[in-house]
């Protein structure tokens, strides 16, 4: 995968891309990330790439010229369809079916802005994708581009070394992970629990849904309204409701 982002800090980004599973991504030729600084494409003899809003108002807002520049330039030096995302507080709540659905594309193109907001046009005929990582307003777009790119870059095939890794996140099943206990069995008279240490693997996969079952009942039960489950899981989830398991 490719993935090129637009911003006026650029120098944000060195720091995460050269760290950890960023970093290992890169190394193992999974992804090429590249930043630009995207005020080198304004036409403005001052590099300008904001404006005063028409009608007036608070702040600056970006001028389209030098996105729609950058990303026509990066679109077709590319062999696959870009897939360009917005970062900005009005976009698509972020989630990891997102991060599943764009884990399949070739390439992407993040924009991240600043000021008040972009020029409408940005959205009605540059953009593919608006996304917002939260209900809350950053000072640029750039941190959220980080948080999506690191939720997709470890999707990517070979990234995470097996490839079952990620299969039983929280919500890429639809539910929240299950607790996960290490060594030592007992810590300060914490205990790991019993079926974990029985080795018998149909009872720790059981053992295993139920918990996730329960764990995301009594955290996130908005995630099992429109969950498919199981009639086993349908009598699990009945026995949590009942307080029949603990």
């Amino acid at each position: 995968m490719k993935i090129d982002v637009l911003s006026l800090f650029p120098d944000m980004f060195s720091g995460v891309f050269g760290q950890s599973i960023l970093k290992k991504a890169q190394e193992k030729s999974a992804v090429k990330f590249q930043v630009i600084d995207f005020r080198e494409f304004s036409t403005n003899k001052h590099r300008n790439v904001d404006d005063y809003p028409y009608g007036g108002g608070a702040g600056m807002v970006l001028t389209p010229q030098p996105l729609f520049d950058a990303v026509e330039r990066l679109s077709n030096q590319s062999q696959a369809k870009p897939r360009i995302i917005l970062l900005c507080p009005q976009g698509e709540r972020f989630s990891q079916r997102k991060a599943e659905e764009l884990a399949k594309e070739d390439h992407l193109i993040f924009l991240c802005g600043h000021y008040e907001g972009y020029d409408e046009r940005v959205r009605e005929y540059l953009v593919t994708d608006e996304i917002s990582i939260g209900d809350y307003v950053l000072t640029g777009g750039e941190l959220g581009a980080m948080v999506v790119i690191d939720a997709v870059t470890r999707l990517l095939p070979g990234v995470l070394g097996k490839e079952e890794s990620h299969l039983q996140d929280s919500f890429s099943t639809g539910l929240l992970e299950h607790p996960q206990y290490t060594r030592p069995a007992d810590f300060r008279g914490m205990k790991v629990p019993d079926v974990l240490l029985s080795g018998n693997h149909k009872n720790i996969e059981n053992w295993r849904k139920k918990e996730s079952l329960k764990r995301t009942y009594n955290r996130r039960p908005d995630l099992l309204e429109n969950k498919e489950l199981s009639k086993e899981e349908e009598k699990w989830l009945q026995d949590i409701k009942d307080n029949k398991t603990t």
